[in-house]
């Protein structure tokens, strides 16, 4: 899909109208009754601005009667009027701020429950930060056009047309000198909107890339500083955010001309009406009230004009921005669940199969990560899986969790593919603890409850005891409930493993994957989880990837990878005894142990 998204935005350059808007068709169609009474309203206060001048040219024609109680009734008139205006526009105002609070609440809604379902592959060309560009900045733009824009526009349209229509009725010529106007407005209108468009969606397209730049570097800060690339990292996005700037001045210079034009053609046209108008006033054709009516209406046809060519470059913006939400909204999963899926089995036994299983990345398809992979998993049996990185272990989890499926082959849970099943259903019967485990700006307790939000307080801090996690959390500043920063921040590698693990041993699932859990642990603290991993794993059925030889001995069984080939197979005493890949590997990595 993100191939799919390529293409889309070379394709979208040529785009030069507004139809993406259409894509928040979907998202206002729930709200019917709310648009009918905002544009009930627009309609309302739209009627009152075109009555407005006539009330005011009845009081100018008044000064000149003899009653002064008729006077004051056309005061009166005019006061009616400007009050219905207001409590009109009032009522539209709000109408139409709530309806663009609700429908982009509901755009972000659903572009997040979209995207935290995409499986891995999307985002191998896709930086998170650039979705959530989409998902906060283009929101923006298309809030400010459904809760503003749209309805501005469609006030100023009715405006204009009921002004022309106001003008022939009060004055023919003066008319005609209008309409002359309005296609020499419309023109720059129509030619440097297409380039206001293009130029908006290159600008958006760059703020994007800054912000996935920036998001990228601020979650790798500690590597950055240790590595003292801030020099260069600072210069990166000093020229990516300096291509924006560049990008933001050409479609504000394109703005301001197309403003500008705009602006002069107007109010040129009103010179010239009031110089011809002024004529008529003298020889006596027309009044002054007739007068100062007809420049009240050609003004709000003018102010209409030139705001619709303002609202017409936002409302261009923010089609560039819906593209890009729909964008995101279309995308489809390349892993997806079947139509009609099966059960898993229950309870689940927590037998594992992989049958001729051959994988290859999308980004690396000239390599193979798995070539031909097959081996089971008992139920209740620890599977350790070995070898040189790149070998294919962690794409073993990745195969199980269904993050990706495989070209050809099989993988299976209790005899069933995982590709009948959903992949919820069967993620339910599986606990990771990966080797950077995700802990998130929450309290300990949470970070921990995370493996089975409906836990209680008690369940949790039993899985940390077995976890060797309770210990160090109760002397945290406030125990459990210690907030421990994005990231985990103010829990070190070891601490950030051992709530990790405590997660999984609060999910109590059947299946139990370790990736180098226990890598950044202590002897002690590696000790006590070794033996709450040894005591879940006499009726769960455990893969583990690691290089510490305590853990590797405990396996039931040991299976060595090497360049996507299973190359061996047996106990940590068979395998050494072979001298082959493992026993290299063991005296390289575990001397000491070996010695012992």
């Amino acid at each position: 899909m993100p191939e799919r998204l390529e293409t889309v935005a070379a394709d979208r350059a040529k785009a030069r109208d507004t139809r993406p808007l259409r894509g928040l068709m979907p998202f206002i169609r729930p709200y019917r009754e709310q648009v009918m009474f905002a544009f009930a309203a627009l309609v309302l206060t739209a009627c009152l601005s075109l009555i407005l001048p006539v009330a005011v040219r009845k009081v100018v024609d008044g000064f000149a009667e003899d009653s002064i109680d008729l006077l004051q009734r056309y005061f009166v008139l005019a006061l009616v009027v400007a009050g219905l205006l207001a409590v009109g526009s009032g009522l539209r105002y709000a109408l139409v701020t709530w309806l663009g609070e609700r429908v982009v609440a509901d755009i972000r809604k659903k572009v997040f429950s979209h995207m935290i379902s995409m499986s891995p592959r999307f985002y191998e060309r896709l930086m998170t930060g650039e979705v959530l560009s989409r998902l906060t900045t283009d929101t923006t733009l298309v809030l400010s056009v459904v809760s503003s824009t749209v309805s501005f526009a469609l006030r100023n349209l009715l405006v204009f047309a009921g002004g022309i229509v106001m003008l022939l009725v009060t004055s023919l010529k003066l008319a005609l000198i209008v309409l002359l106007v309005v296609p020499a407005v419309l023109v720059p209108i129509l030619a440097l909107g297409r380039k206001l468009r293009a130029q908006s969606r290159d600008n958006q397209d760059l703020v994007a890339k800054s912000s996935g730049s920036a998001s990228e570097a601020l979650l790798s800060v500690q590597t950055i500083q240790a590595n003292t690339h801030e020099k260069e990292s600072r210069a990166r996005f000093d020229e990516m955010t300096e291509a924006s700037y560049r990008s933001a001045k050409r479609r504000i210079g394109t703005r301001a001309v197309m403003t500008s034009t705009m602006m002069f053609l107007a109010f040129s046209g009103i010179v010239a009406v009031l110089w011809v108008g002024a004529i008529d006033v003298r020889s006596g054709s027309m009044t002054a009230g007739e007068l100062v009516q007809f420049v009240i209406f050609a003004v709000m046809v003018a102010s209409s004009v030139a705001a619709l060519s303002e609202m017409w470059g936002e409302m261009l913006r923010a089609a560039g921005a819906t593209e890009r939400i729909v964008e995101l909204l279309a995308a489809v999963d390349s892993v997806t669940d079947p139509p009609t899926p099966k059960s898993p089995v229950t309870p689940c036994h927590g037998e594992i199969a992989f049958e001729n299983v051959v994988f290859r990345y999308p980004m690396r398809l000239e390599t193979a990560a798995l070539d031909g992979v097959s081996f089971s998993v008992r139920p209740g049996e620890m599977l350790a899986l070995v070898g040189p990185s790149g070998a294919g272990k962690s794409t073993i989890f990745q195969l199980l969790l269904r993050f990706f499926d495989p070209q050809a082959g099989r993988v299976m849970i209790d005899g069933i593919d995982l590709k009948e099943m959903k992949r919820a259903d069967f993620r339910r019967h599986i606990a990771l603890v990966p080797q950077d485990p995700a802990i998130f700006a929450d309290t300990a307790r949470e970070n921990i409850r995370f493996g089975w939000p409906e836990a209680n307080d008690n369940d949790i801090e039993n899985a940390a005891r077995a976890a060797a996690a309770h210990e160090f959390l109760i002397d945290l500043p406030d125990g459990y409930d210690t907030q421990v920063g994005e990231r985990g921040v103010m829990l070190s590698g070891g601490q950030k493993q051992r709530v990790a693990i405590a997660r999984a041993i609060l999910r109590d699932a059947s299946i139990l994957l370790l990736d180098e859990a226990t890598s950044a642990l202590d002897a002690e603290s590696e000790f006590a989880v070794q033996q709450a991993v040894e005591t879940m794993s006499r009726n769960r059925s455990v893969l583990v990837i690691a290089h510490r030889l305590a853990t590797v001995k405990r396996a039931d069984r040991i299976l060595v990878f090497d360049r996507g080939w299973t190359v061996a197979e047996g106990t940590h005493e068979t395998l050494v005894s072979e001298n082959g890949l493992y026993a290299r590997l063991a005296r390289l990595q575990f001397t000491e142990g070996l010695a012992a």
